[in-house]
């Protein structure tokens, strides 16, 4: 595999084309694993509002978000648990990330028309590790804003198999997806873009 660009931009290092076509193909079969055993859903804000994006997640631990407000937990909300970390995703944090293994690894789905408004990543214990994102699927455009909310913003776009690590002057940082290029990725048959993230969440 050709050794990959890295671009940092506001401290976020977006590592360009670190999976190839192949290895993206083989993250996404350990995904589907993931999925059958905790399906995709659409989560609601703290205040009732359905998100665009379809969630679930793998690990010790799974971020979910309802009228109950955003947090961890170590089960999905039927009860189970969530299913293990696939070692295709684990060998991504390995390389980018700290030693210790991360505890959530977050699955977000983007169809048609989704976005993630500015948000930041701020219910982990602590913000001295990173954030590990990977796209997979239809590109995605790719905001980063600042540790305050508001000011100026600058935007990218993320294709299948680029990497970005947010930590240091970016861990705290405000970001989002304004929208997804429907269909410019051949590798979900159906088209869409998945996100997967990475979090260590306990101190």
């Amino acid at each position: 595999m050709a050794e990959p660009a890295t671009l940092t931009i506001r401290g976020f290092h977006i590592h360009r084309g670190w999976l190839d076509r192949a290895a993206q193909a083989a993250v996404l079969d350990d995904l589907r694993g993931v999925i059958a055993a905790a399906p995709l859903v659409h989560p609601v804000t703290a205040g009732g509002r359905a998100m665009s994006v379809r969630m679930t997640a793998a690990g010790r631990l799974g971020w979910v978000s309802d009228t109950k407000g955003y947090r961890y937990q170590p089960n999905q909300p039927g009860g189970a648990p969530w299913p293990p970390i696939p070692e295709s995703i684990l060998s991504i944090w390995r390389a980018l990330g700290p030693g210790r293994a991360p505890d959530c690894c977050l699955i977000n789905f983007y169809g048609a028309g989704a976005r993630m408004g500015l948000h930041q990543d701020r219910d982990e214990g602590d913000f001295s590790f990173p954030v590990i994102s990977l796209s997979l699927g239809d590109e995605g455009l790719f905001r980063m804003g600042n540790v305050e909310r508001g000011g100026k913003t600058e935007s990218i776009w993320l294709s299948s198999g680029d990497v970005v690590v947010m930590g240091g002057a970016a861990r705290l940082a405000h970001h989002g997806v304004d929208r997804i290029r429907f269909g410019s990725s051949t590798l979900l048959p159906r088209g869409g873009r998945v996100n997967v993230t990475l979090r260590a969440v306990a101190p």
